[in-house]
């Protein structure tokens, strides 16, 4: 199986390093294309104005000046012989479950292959405060090659990607899968950090308000990482509202 790598937190970042690992317990055909530098929060962004740079800093182990979409297309279109089997993207520092999937460059890394008809995963591992600086990577290491081939296997539907979340826990210490649906937290979650630079003048940074810990609706990947559970929740390309379109059509009609 021919299997290729990105992530959006950049080509350095340990999390693609456990995402390697992952991979290569699953085939020894693995390919990294991955972004130079952080590219967090740019979602399914293409890199139009500008061009892509290209640096070959290993073996089948590639930086791209651009976004985790630019990786996957510039690994599938122009750097690998063949197409590949499966695109894995994360490991990212962090979950990414609610309405972290609409920002998130790793989820749009996978997504980009589903676009390209591949079959994808976007890993993701949670953590607190507390273990913010040391991500338990061994957790995805151990759970994601069983679970990632088990779902492969199974076969994944034409545009459907597959996001797992991995719980800020030892590997030990999970408690199961849950196949989750994507969640939603209280609409307050992101705030506007203000200040001021040396002279003077204000500048901003778009936070996460600390503090508020909405309940996790149940089912949801919310809840699942909060009991200490992988959540598996499948996402797909096609973000039509069918029950509202058949209202719309009756209301224009």
């Amino acid at each position: 199986m021919r299997i290729l790598i990105t992530n959006d937190d950049g080509v350095h970042a340990p999390g693609l390093v456990a995402c390697e690992k992952v991979a290569r317990a699953i085939s020894d055909d693995v390919w990294i294309v991955a972004p130079e530098t952080d590219q967090s929060g740019v979602s399914h962004s293409l890199s139009l104005n500008d061009p892509l740079r290209l640096r070959e800093i290993g073996e089948r182990h590639f930086a791209v000046k651009g976004t985790p979409t630019d990786c996957v297309i510039m690994g599938v279109r122009h750097i690998m012989p063949e197409k590949p089997d499966l695109v894995i993207s994360g490991v990212n520092r962090g979950r990414n479950v609610a309405e972290d999937v609409l920002y998130s460059g790793t989820v749009a890394g996978a997504k980009e292959a589903t676009v390209l008809g591949i079959p994808s995963f976007a890993l993701s591992q949670a953590y607190a405060f507390s273990t913010k600086h040391l991500p338990q990577w061994q957790t995805g290491i151990a759970h994601g090659p069983a679970l990632i081939q088990k779902i492969f296997k199974q076969g994944l539907p034409k545009d459907v990607m597959v996001n797992i979340n991995f719980p800020d826990c030892l590997p030990e210490e999970v408690e199961g899968v849950a196949v989750s649906v994507q969640g939603k937290r209280d609409a307050e979650f992101l705030k506007i950090d203000a200040r001021h630079d040396g002279r003077g003048n204000p500048y901003y940074w778009i936070a996460i308000a600390r503090g508020i810990k909405p309940a996790a609706p149940p089912g949801s990947d919310l809840a699942a990482l909060d009991n200490r559970k992988i959540s598996v929740t499948p996402l797909r390309l096609d973000l039509t509202d069918e029950p509202f379109m058949t209202k719309l059509a009756q209301l224009l009609a």
